[in-house]
């Protein structure tokens, strides 16, 4: 998969914009990030998921998902390889980490 690819996948979700946050592209919804690209380098993107889910899709394919560094990685947030991820679970993550943060944007207004 490209960062084209990916980009074009993001953008296909309901609401979501492209913003940028550290010097790299983010997509959001209801201004809150969902995933990234170029993140830690060029070849590079990240979701937002639940540690469940991370688990789930790091399991499921280990050479493309990985925990990212720190706190964030033990909270879901994945890094994504791009050039050995498959099309089609790149749009399940992606459509995962939109719902994830569309359920907080959600919670937030009750």
């Amino acid at each position: 998969m490209t960062s084209d690819q990916f980009r074009n996948s993001a953008l296909a979700l309901p609401g979501a914009v492209e913003s940028q946050h550290m010097n790299h592209p983010d997509f959001r919804i209801g201004g809150k990030i969902f995933a990234s690209l170029g993140y830690p380098d060029e070849i590079s993107a990240m979701v937002k998921l639940t540690p469940e889910q991370q688990l789930e899709f790091i399991t499921k394919s280990p050479e493309v998902f990985n925990p990212c560094a720190g706190a964030w990685g033990l909270r879901g947030a994945t890094n994504v390889h791009l050039p050995l991820a498959k099309t089609s679970e790149i749009r399940s993550a992606l459509k995962i980490a939109h719902e994830n943060v569309q359920q907080k944007l959600k919670k937030k207004k009750v």
